[in-house]
């Protein structure tokens, strides 16, 4: 074994490589400290960059070309086209025909104004900053927060030791307990810690337990499509439902495809439907005949606005009311901060169930997990807040139901106006585009989908950032774009203005 650290300059001692470099080494200081560099021409120095990026190891066509062929509309092109704008907007005021960029392509509350849950941040500050807790400030804390909001911190604090030391790789158990009575109170079924897994959104929890899923290149997983008449809003009865379900997975099947799950998104996104409960026994009833996993995307179950039509209930419910013969089915929920009334989005704080999973399995999601070591502890904390708020009869609780009533009135409020704006009703989110055949012959002269010139150029007019329909594998031949609500609502009577006015000028632009 060669001594790297003995002073001798023997190379002999040295491996080769270690000699290679040493003596290249030697060469540049040799050169540099005898002035011996020469002026380069302009066209060697380009040709020198030419060679020295097509020696670069990480080249777009040496890294995964799964990663290339991503595409996230959300994100996507006119995402960043809105983000040009703003920094123009920025160094160059007054230079385009609206005064800010309204962000409705992405579900981000709390960057589009809507006010954090009091007692939620109170308790998040107290952990961050547990000094305050000490005997001799708490009289000062106290005035400051209430008194419901310091217990709850010190219970976590008396949990974790501190938000900056790692957690339990499966999250918080006192988190995860908070949890299962959450799923409990809703549900009326048993629900257990050890299946519950915290996670740093839901959207890492769909990629585990996809990634888990799909173990070959002929693995399929069912996912809903937004089409016209919407997905949801086009299936009459529940016959009709498991027909159109049965019919893609023979397809699929015929195909050579190995159709493990089935992932549905309740409330829906982007479509903004709930399921009824009719709807959810037939599915659950498909995939146990299919022998499929049912996957529910539940991160929406508060955003409800007809609640007296159409009740959010869990697959999880579904399942446990169907009887013992459904005592096996394979079921995975999913739940998240960043939604609804509380809007944490940059917590990045969720969690998956396991309904009867194979406890093998299970410890392979541990495993996986514990590579990243933790969630973000915050986050967890975060998800603790929302399974287990103020309760009736608490110091804080007057202050916590206002603020959701507020937030849960006011985004009633603002869907409505964008319905107004659109043919759908409040609880959808995605709009029909019935484009002008001029339009569909512009964007392909462009490379694009004629949803896309459509929000490029409402982008560009109006500041107004919605997503192309065609993002999200719309039915073919039509074009929709999905909008969130989530905009002020001093704004939105503009909003809804505006996209009428620009609507208005785009169809008289194309028609032919």
């Amino acid at each position: 074994m060669p001594d790297f650290h003995s002073g001798t300059s023997d190379s002999a001692q040295k491996p080769r490589w270690f000699s290679s470099i040493l003596g290249s080494a030697r060469r540049i200081s040799t050169m540099i400290g005898g002035h011996q560099e020469t002026q380069k021409s302009e066209e060697e120095m380009r040709a020198t960059s030419t060679l020295r990026a097509a020696q670069k190891v990480l080249r777009l066509d040496t890294i995964s070309a799964d990663m290339v062929k991503v595409e996230y509309a959300v994100r996507g092109e006119i995402a960043i086209r809105a983000e040009e704008l703003r920094k123009q907007l920025t160094t160059q005021p007054g230079s385009l025909p609206f005064k800010q960029i309204t962000n409705c392509n992405i579900g981000n509350p709390q960057q589009l104004q809507q006010k954090p849950i009091t007692f939620f941040r109170q308790v998040a500050s107290l952990v961050d900053y547990p000094d305050l807790l000490q005997e001799d400030k708490l009289p000062i804390t106290k005035q400051l927060f209430a008194t419901d909001a310091v217990e709850r911190a010190k219970t976590y604090l008396g949990a974790i030791g501190s938000a900056g030391a790692y957690s339990h790789s499966q999250g918080i158990p006192a988190v995860r307990k908070e949890v299962a009575a959450f799923i409990e109170a809703r549900d009326g079924y048993p629900a257990d810690p050890e299946n519950i897994f915290l996670t740093a959104g839901a959207s890492p929890a769909v990629q585990l337990v996809l990634n888990a899923l799909i173990s070959h290149s002929k693995v399929g997983i069912m996912i809903p499509i937004p089409q016209y008449p919407l997905y949801t809003a086009s299936i009459a009865s529940s016959t009709e439902l498991t027909e159109e379900l049965g019919r893609s997975l023979k397809k699929a099947r015929a195909e050579g495809t190995e159709v493990r799950a089935l992932c549905l998104i309740n409330p829906g996104n982007p479509t903004g439907q709930c399921l009824s409960w009719d709807n959810m026994k037939e599915i659950v009833a498909f995939c146990k005949k299919e022998r499929l996993v049912l996957l529910a995307d539940e991160v929406y179950q508060t955003n409800i606005y007809k609640p007296e039509e159409l009740p959010f209930h869990s697959f999880k419910k579904v399942v446990k009311s169907m009887g013992p013969e459904y005592n096996d089915f394979e079921l995975i929920s999913f739940h998240s901060v960043s939604k609804g009334m509380i809007g944490e989005c940059g917590r990045r704080g969720g969690y998956f169930e396991c309904t009867n999973i194979d406890s093998k399995v299970m410890a392979e999601f541990y495993k996986i997990c514990s590579i990243s070591l933790c969630p973000p502890v915050q986050g967890q904390l975060m998800v603790g807040l929302m399974t287990n708020p103020p309760k009736e009869g608490d110091v804080s609780y007057p202050v916590y139901r206002k603020e959701m009533d507020d937030i849960y009135v006011s985004l009633k409020r603002r869907a409505e106006s964008l319905a107004q704006a659109s043919t759908n009703s409040k609880e959808s989110l995605v709009m029909l585009l019935r484009v002008p055949s001029g339009a569909v012959a512009a964007a392909k002269k462009l490379g694009k989908q004629p949803d896309e010139l459509y929000c490029l150029e409402l982008l560009n007019e109006t500041g107004v950032c919605v997503v192309p329909g065609s993002g999200f594998l719309q039915k073919e031949g039509t074009w929709h774009f999905r909008s969130t609500f989530l905009a002020p609502e001093a704004q939105m009577g503009e909003f809804a203005q505006s996209l009428a006015r620009f609507h208005a000028k785009f169809m008289d632009k194309y028609r032919v």
